[in-house]
């Protein structure tokens, strides 16, 4: 097969050829788009789901459906290390700029209303030339935005700029990658405004995506977020949209997939999306000629296996320690050892590709250690994204197929 028509795209954030299986979640945020707009009541919009499920590419498809709807849109990613004013202030910048308002004094007033918001980020007693500007040619208002507690400020910011989308009957989305990394006071703060936004019926709309666990991170912030957003699980593929996902980009290349290569694929892939364009970029350069069949797979799978294993599993794998390396491999170990138990038929045990999280303390009994002994290394996993905590005393692995990969490895 032809590598330079190859359709197959494995990347960061990057849209597959055909977005399969996403249809539902488009849908019903092109409603939420059309009710806010209509000055109907509508909640913002939560996506979460593991790495490799096609969070950011759906995060930037539901961007560019609101930009056709023709409202304001802007995008940041959360970091932990990052405060939250610096990157809103640019998303709702360009939003402003998006939005394409013609009264210029209304415009320059949120203008400056952002560049208050953006500037109170100084530190005390920094010299006006060496506060960070947001390239905003509009002076600063004083006395908006600019108290200094986020929550206040945040509630003035989206205030104003909801309501100069609302003289143009259209909207303003704000799209927040990485949701969970923001800090407590900024995760607070944005559900606060959300709240009081919703209430006074102002077009303005927060989409966020991230890890499994970000429910938890808003509910025990605000207790209310639980009615807030609307969350949406995003997982890996059904059987049908992942043959969709292969078998499209290949008959706009007058390319086919025998059924038992597709076979081969889903029981490699297990249905996610990421894992379908590596395997599906290697068995295409792989196969000889059209129709792929199953052969092709089994010839490629080493190489999309030793691409997944260095840019998708080792490079995450690298950022641990040693010690924190131990703890993912006894993770691995025990979701192996539950996998085992379910084999043997034992009841209420899920076989290994559904077990989503094992025991803090199965896992130090593994080690033969105490748990509290293991919670630097825990914490330092958290914090890194490898792992997550869905409820107390249970941790999971962040990327699908993680534990496959260690047990591998040893």
């Amino acid at each position: 097969m032809d590598p330079i028509t190859n359709p197959y795209a494995p990347g960061a954030g990057q849209r597959p050829p055909e977005l399969a299986g996403r249809d539902d979640q488009l849908q019903t945020f092109d409603v939420v788009l059309r009710r806010v707009a209509a000055g109907r009541p509508d909640r913002s919009l939560v996506l979460t789901g593991l790495r490799g499920v096609g969070k950011t590419v759906l995060l930037n498809q539901l961007r560019s459906a609101a930009v056709r709807a023709r409202w304001g849109t802007g995008k940041l990613e959360a970091r932990p290390d990052q405060r939250l004013r610096r990157p809103l202030a640019s998303a709702l910048h360009q939003a402003v700029r998006e939005l394409g308002h013609s009264q210029t004094d209304e415009v320059d007033h949120v203008l400056g209303v952002i560049k208050a918001f953006a500037q109170r980020d100084a530190a005390p007693g920094t010299k006006l030339r060496d506060t960070w500007n947001p390239g905003i040619d509009a002076p600063a208002v004083k006395g908006r935005a600019d108290s200094g507690d986020i929550e206040i400020d945040l509630v003035e910011l989206l205030t104003d700029a909801g309501g100069l989308a609302a003289d143009l009957g259209r909207g303003i989305a704000i799209f927040i990658d990485e949701m969970q990394d923001l800090g407590p006071e900024d995760v607070s703060a944005l559900c606060a405004a959300c709240h009081e936004i919703s209430q006074s019926g102002l077009p303005v709309i927060v989409v966020g995506a991230g890890l499994p666990h970000l429910p938890a991170v808003l509910s025990a912030s605000k207790s209310y977020s639980e009615r807030l957003f609307r969350y949406v699980r995003i997982d890996r593929l059904p059987r049908e949209a992942a043959d969709r996902a292969l078998t499209t980009p290949a008959d706009d290349e007058g390319a086919e997939f025998e059924p038992a290569a597709l076979d081969a694929l889903y029981a490699a892939t297990g249905g996610y999306p990421y894992f379908i364009q590596a395997y599906g970029k290697s068995v295409w350069d792989k196969a000889p000629r059209s129709p792929i069949t199953a052969d092709d797979v089994a010839v490629a799978a080493p190489e999309a296996e030793a691409e997944l294993a260095v840019g998708f599993f080792g490079s995450r794998f690298e950022r641990a320690t040693p010690g924190e390396r131990e703890y993912l491999r006894a993770m691995a170990e025990v979701a192996a050892a539950v996998s085992d138990a379910a084999a043997q038929g034992d009841e209420g045990v899920a076989p290994l590709d559904e077990i989503e999280s094992v025991a803090t303390s199965e896992v130090a009994a593994h080690l033969g250690k105490k748990p509290q002994s293991l919670s630097p290394a825990r914490d330092a996993l958290l914090k890194k994204g490898l792992i997550y905590s869905g409820e107390r005393g249970r941790i999971a692995f962040t990327v699908p197929h993680f534990g496959r990969y260690l047990r591998d490895q040893t």
